[in-house]
């Protein structure tokens, strides 16, 4: 079980680093979902099959498909139906594909010779998992929580506000403007 541990790390490593490196952010996200199911092979493989469902149920299935989404439907226009046609050429698919049917692979030789994997570690249930984050970790989970929390109400604050940003030059201009509207009303 040790080499489909080091090949699924590998892969998890691989497709992170593309992750980081792709210009395109549809390529990058599908990189980076194939990267979570790696994990939570790595999950399943330690004796987590709790995690490792929470993994690819929770952030592999829902929160990058919604990223995906979004992302798409963000890019309108003509240009981007021009850009879409280019996403969903092979060449695109096919990195993540080969990763993940080596997942698969694993994933199908671990179903099968199961009993080694039983005899070799033990399975963690989830109130085991919810005793070690809301115990001793209660902290730290509280701690990212706050900091979600956070980047949620910055990002509401940065695209709810519209600010004019002018050049230092122009700005004078402008508060020259504004002062001639000013005395133009005090005189009226």
């Amino acid at each position: 079980m040790n080499i489909i541990f080091y090949i699924a790390a590998i892969v998890a490593i691989i497709t992170t680093i593309m992750v980081i490196t792709r210009k395109n952010a549809v390529h990058a996200l599908l990189y980076m979902i194939v990267s979570l199911l790696s994990v939570a092979v790595i999950f399943y493989l330690l004796g987590a099959p709790y995690l490792a469902a929470f993994e690819v149920i929770t952030y592999a299935g829902a929160i990058l498909v919604l990223f995906i989404f979004v992302v798409m439907m963000l890019n309108m226009g003509k240009a981007a139906e021009r850009q879409e046609a280019k996403w969903f050429n092979l060449s695109s698919w096919l990195g993540p594909g080969i990763f993940s049917l080596i997942l698969l692979g694993e994933l199908i030789y671990v179903f099968s010779v199961s009993g080694d994997l039983g005899s070799q570690t033990t399975v963690i249930s989830a109130h085991e998992v919810g005793q070690a984050v809301f115990g001793p970790y209660v902290l730290g989970v509280e701690m990212v929580a706050m900091l979600l929390m956070a980047g949620v109400v910055g990002a509401y604050h940065i695209g709810s506000e519209k600010q004019k940003e002018y050049h230092r030059y122009l700005r004078k201009k402008e508060d020259e403007v504004e002062l001639d509207e000013k005395q133009n009303a005090e005189v009226l």
